[in-house]
């Protein structure tokens, strides 16, 4: 026909009330994503956009909306140590450096972290299998000490009972390095593997995940007891994160979907050959 690329694909011009009707309605439809998800950026929007409406939005559009109706969140906490690295006991060397990950229970990752109450702090412990980025064991407590990290690695291997072989990985804090804990690695064949000092990607996975934990659920709730942690924090690891939450890591699936497909012949192929190489 003679026309130029540009031309054949130009839009007809809307008016300006039709342009704000577009962006109010995206709007409304964001905002319901952001009630599950509140800590969500556009990329991921888009996605949950595209899985609960079959909604296909230009990322540049959704970035535009969210700034427009100030829709994107910004939380600034004060940092507190959970990590006491001061201790005379054995520390091991970083089995990571430049491994490739092919499946799940190759390697675990384990970090705490802190939530605030009225009275104090309560602390979490989570174990992270970094294929599939699901949680695998976690524990609560008052108290940041051996007890609430073995409770947390017993979950995990009471719910995958992992090959030996399997590294796990964590920092060098005492609640890890502790001989209570490395029994329990060891009675259960794990490799064991601890952070390099001052390298802050050893840990990243984990750390993604406080950081989402953080975002997501913490910073929204004014918890005032350990009754109100013991309350939301499961609700929030087992039912959202983990069953319902999408990561750009895994072809944006939630963790259980994710491993569903995987250990699926018939659906596996649709995933592609997936490797995990970590950074040297």
């Amino acid at each position: 026909m003679g026309l130029s690329t540009s031309t054949y694909y130009n839009r007809p011009k809307v008016s300006r009330a039709a342009r704000d009707k577009r962006d109010a309605d995206l709007r409304d439809k964001i905002e319901f994503v952001q009630a599950e998800y509140s800590a969500y950026g556009y990329r991921t929007v888009r996605i949950q956009l595209l899985r609960e409406y079959a909604l296909v939005v230009n990322e540049k559009r959704i970035r535009r909306i969210m700034r427009k109706y100030s829709l994107f969140q910004e939380v600034n906490r004060r940092f507190i140590s959970t990590t006491d690295s001061n201790h005379k006991h054995p520390v091991y060397p970083s089995l990571l450096k430049g491994l490739e990950v092919t499946g799940i229970n190759q390697v675990w990752v384990a970090d705490i972290t802190y939530i605030r109450i009225m009275t104090g702090f309560v602390y979490l412990a989570v174990i992270l299998d970094i294929f599939s980025r699901r949680v695998v064991g976690w524990a609560l407590s008052k108290r940041i000490d051996h007890e609430l990290t073995v409770a947390a690695l017993k979950m995990g291997i009471s719910a995958r009972n992992p090959a030996p072989g399997i590294i796990h990985h964590s920092g060098r804090g005492v609640q890890y390095a502790c001989g209570d804990y490395v029994k329990v690695l060891g009675d259960h064949r794990f490799k064991v593997s601890m952070s390099r000092p001052g390298n802050p990607y050893d840990n990243a996975f984990a750390e993604s995940f406080m950081k989402t934990l953080k975002k997501e659920e913490v910073y929204l709730w004014e918890y005032e007891s350990f009754t109100d942690v013991v309350e939301r924090i499961p609700l929030f690891i087992e039912t959202v994160y983990n069953r319902k939450r999408v990561h750009s890591g895994i072809h944006y699936l939630p963790p259980v979907e994710f491993e569903a497909i995987l250990q699926d012949k018939g659906r596996k192929q649709e995933l592609g050959q997936v490797t995990l190489k970590l950074v040297d």
